[in-house]
C-alpha cells in the first residue's frame, strides 16, 4: 500500500487538503483563545494615573445671568460634565470660576498702546477662566483623558443643566502635591 494515492489521500483514507485546512482552523482558533494580544487602547499603554488641573478660556459667552449658572452647579468646587472631540468623558471637578474683564488696546498720543478697561457695556457677553481639575492618563505624548489626548489650543464641551458651552484649553499640567 502506497502512503500517498492517486487522489492525494494520505494512507487511502485522509485528504491532505482537507487535513491542511483543519490545521490551518485549529490554529487560528488556539490563537484567538490563548493568546487574545493585548488590550485597550494605544493611548493607554505604558500610562499612569496623574491629578491634573486643565485651564480653559471662554471668550463671548451669551448668558443673561452668570449667577444662575452657579445656582445649578457651575461653581467652584461643583462638578461639570465634559465632551472631548463628540466623546463623553464624564464629570470632572470645577476648581476655580474666573470672570475676566475686558480690555482694549488704546493707542497713545505717543504712538505707544495702553491695555484699557473696556467702558462699554455688553450685560449679555461674558469673558471666563476656568480651572478643572481631575485624573488623566500620562503618557509620552501628553495627558489623556477617556481616549483623547488634551493639548494647548484644543476646544472642550462643558455641559451641565441648564448650560453646553466650548471653551478652548490654554493650559493643562499636573496637579501640585498638598503638603499636610
Amino acid at each position: 500500500m502506497a502512503i500517498l494515492d492517486s487522489k492525494g489521500r494520505l494512507f487511502g483514507k485522509l485528504n491532505l487538503l482537507d487535513f491542511g485546512a483543519a490545521m490551518v482552523i485549529l490554529l487560528v482558533i488556539i490563537g484567538i483563545f490563548f493568546f487574545p494580544g493585548a488590550t485597550g487602547s494605544v493611548a493607554q499603554v505604558g500610562a499612569t494615573s496623574v491629578p491634573i488641573e486643565v485651564d480653559l478660556v471662554v471668550r463671548g459667552l451669551n448668558v443673561r445671568d452668570i449667577k444662575q449658572m452657579e445656582e445649578q452647579g457651575f461653581k467652584t468646587g461643583g462638578k461639570t460634565k465634559v465632551i472631548i472631540r463628540n466623546q463623553p468623558y464624564g464629570e470632572i471637578g470645577i476648581k476655580d470660576v474666573k470672570s475676566l474683564s475686558r480690555t482694549l488696546m488704546v493707542p497713545q498720543p505717543d504712538g505707544s498702546v495702553k491695555e484699557l478697561p473696556d467702558t462699554r457695556k455688553n450685560s449679555f457677553s461674558t469673558d471666563l477662566l476656568l480651572t478643572l481639575e481631575g485624573k488623566a492618563q500620562k503618557t509620552e505624548d501628553g495627558f489623556v483623558l477617556g481616549n483623547n489626548k488634551v493639548k494647548i489650543g484644543m476646544p472642550i464641551e462643558l455641559d451641565g443643566f441648564n448650560y453646553n458651552f466650548n471653551a478652548t484649553t490654554i493650559d493643562i499640567r499636573m496637579q501640585e502635591k498638598k503638603d499636610k
